[in-house]
């Protein structure tokens, strides 16, 4: 898709000003309710979705396919950094008034660094064709190692800062208490950072770790730098109102790793599949309309498979739960007869 200069400074403003609008909307620190979460979530996904279709009418609808299946892809990503950020969240105690005002420069931060990341892949595929080799064994290699984090069991329950962050706390001091949505403030004639300003780059910088598999998959279906950063972008955007929507379901998506190993490993098949392609190999290669429909198709069955697993493990325990209250009540008698 040949993108022009102008549009992508049109795009650019657009979704500033779309930031600029969410940003003053919700200004004042506040409880994020269910209802406001829930409204601006389907607000986000519907401009996602007519940016999408923007694209099928005034470009092509490869270009609207490639963005639709990048979104997608990117949006159940981003939702395994859920997990990271109620982590996050917590090694902070960032009280719940302030949660939104973190998540929104936190994003904002991953957005930037983010488009970082992905000029810096469309210059690296630009010169070098066999980079989809190293992407789509990485990929494979990422969705193997899900698996196995998710066969283990093993879950993370404490957030470790990163270096970068450690260093910048070091350098300037953090105060010991939040004040307000103060971002700095003076102690001893000295500037330091507030817990707010700390927990806001633990959000922005977390999300590189994350972008290191994100990007390389989106590269997977997409070779178009336009397409890989919108879809990024309505995919970050909107992650800030689905944390709010969806953070109590969050521990009932059990098997989200398993969903998200076999898309990752299904984009790193592709990609192999491209490169060989490219380097004169005749392989089949496969369409994004195919792509599109395994994507949705592994997210479906995953998200009904986890919550038939979670129901029955809450079966269970409710079970026992009785079970044990049962037996309690049925020791007691027999202890009052020992006392008589």
């Amino acid at each position: 898709m040949d993108v022009s200069v102008t549009l992508w400074v049109l795009t650019i403003l657009g979704l500033g000003a779309l930031i600029a609008v969410d940003f003053f909307i919700g200004r004042k620190p506040h409880d994020v309710s269910v209802k406001e979460a829930g409204i601006w979530t389907v607000v986000w996904i519907v401009l996602a979705a007519l940016f999408g279709l923007g694209l099928m009418v005034f470009g092509n609808s490869q270009a609207s396919g490639e963005f639709f299946a990048g979104f997608i892809t990117e949006k159940s990503l981003s939702v395994d950094n859920l997990f990271v950020f109620v982590l996050i969240m917590a090694k902070f105690s960032v009280p719940s008034h302030l949660q939104q005002r973190v998540l929104l420069v936190g994003v904002l931060i991953a957005l930037v660094l983010r488009a970082v990341f992905i000029a810096a892949g469309a210059a690296i595929i630009a010169s070098f064709s066999w980079v989809f080799f190293i992407f789509g064994a990485f990929l494979i290699y990422t969705a193997w190692k899900l698996i196995q984090e998710a066969r283990s069991g093993e879950e993370e329950d404490e957030f470790e800062e990163n270096r970068l962050l450690k260093s910048v706390e070091k350098k300037f001091g953090v105060a010991d208490r939040y004040h307000g949505t103060k971002l700095f403030i003076r102690h001893n004639g000295k500037r330091v950072l507030t817990p707010l300003m700390v927990v806001m780059l633990a959000i922005g910088t977390t999300d590189v770790l994350f972008a290191l598999d994100s990007i390389p998959a989106i590269f997977g279906l997409t070779q178009d730098p336009y397409i890989v950063f919108t879809a990024n972008a309505f995919a970050l955007m909107g992650l800030r109102q689905l944390y709010f929507l969806i953070g109590g379901l969050l521990k009932k998506l059990v098997h989200l790793s398993y969903g998200l190993s076999v898309i990752l490993g299904f984009i790193g098949v592709k990609l192999v599949l491209h490169a060989l392609h490219e380097s004169g190999v005749h392989v089949p290669e496969i369409s994004i309309p195919f792509s599109l429909a395994v994507i949705c198709g592994v997210l479906v069955i995953t998200t009904i498979t986890s919550l038939i697993a979670s129901k029955k493990q809450a079966q269970r325990e409710a079970a026992e739960a009785a079970g044990a209250v049962e037996s309690g009540e049925a020791g007691e008698p027999e202890k009052d007869s020992v006392r008589a």
